[in-house]
């Protein structure tokens, strides 16, 4: 969907002489940390635009008790220029509708913000991103001509992630981005992030192997038993810590370990 949006941008003349136009509006949903910014940000470099972002959260707080006049005239300063516009927090407008005493002011500024959607040219594009997308009016939805879902990282995507945050640190990279994707299954790729991070400034800080502090990041108390038994598994053949450290860290026997790996061993002579 991205590319297609890309897509349509550089190669305008195939839209027109389908007597269509680009697509002018689009929104991101999904929970923090999995992207949608950054989604933003490849797609205003691949249009080589510059990239505008108003956080709505900040302009309700700012703007409200002075109607929707400076939102308009900010939204309006976006369509005059060459741009990317990235409405971020869209979801401030629905969480805030219950506030009693401000809800006219509230009304005015939805109604403001509907009424630039209808209106965005096809030269621009807007995006609007929400963590929140249940809490939308149903009025919003149908102003967005497409949705993008941004859900959790799948452990292939994990596994790339972390590669990347580690191949020019750790000779090790690709090993150990295949176990950690496992072990931080489920968290965003900004959560992901900040563990590897904070375990490389450990690193250097404290002047010992990255290894030693990648491998703190191996919380299995939420995993099934099968999966920590696998997670041990790989650590040991691996080689990125020995038996021992694989059992402190997972909390399977080593002696299972080592009937796994020889079951392993011995499978491979057997296909070999």
């Amino acid at each position: 969907m991205l590319r297609r949006l890309v897509n349509e941008r550089t190669q305008i003349e195939a839209l027109t002489d389908a007597g269509l136009e680009p697509t002018r509006t689009v929104l991101f949903t999904g929970p923090p940390g999995v992207g949608k910014t950054m989604a933003a940000r490849w797609v205003a470099r691949e249009l080589d635009r510059p990239l505008l972002i108003l956080d709505l959260s900040a302009v309700m707080s700012s703007y409200l008790g002075r109607t929707g006049t400076n939102l308009r005239h900010v939204l309006d300063y976006a369509k005059s220029i060459d741009c990317v516009l990235l409405v971020d927090e869209l979801d401030a407008i629905a969480k805030r509708r219950d506030d009693a005493a401000e809800i006219g002011e509230l009304k005015r500024l939805v109604t403001v913000l509907l009424q630039q959607l209808d209106d965005w040219p096809s030269s621009g594009l807007l995006l609007a991103a929400t963590n929140h997308a249940e809490l939308l009016d149903p009025a919003v939805w149908r102003r967005f001509e497409e949705q993008v879902a941004f859900g959790l990282p799948e452990r292939e995507a994990a596994r790339a992630f972390v590669n990347g945050l580690l191949e020019l640190v750790e000779p090790k990279a690709s090993e150990w981005s295949d176990v950690l994707s496992v072990a931080l299954a489920g968290q965003s790729f900004s959560d992901i992030e900040r563990k590897v991070n904070s375990a490389r400034r450990s690193a250097a800080l404290n002047g010992r192997n990255i290894s030693d502090h990648l491998a703190t990041l191996l919380t299995v108390s939420d995993r099934s038993k099968s999966e920590r038994i696998d997670l041990a598994v790989q650590l040991a053949e691996s080689g990125l810590v020995s038996q021992r450290r694989a059992h402190e860290l997972t909390g399977v026997a080593r002696e299972t370990i080592r009937d796994r790996l020889r079951s392993k061993e011995f499978l491979g002579k057997d296909l070999g």
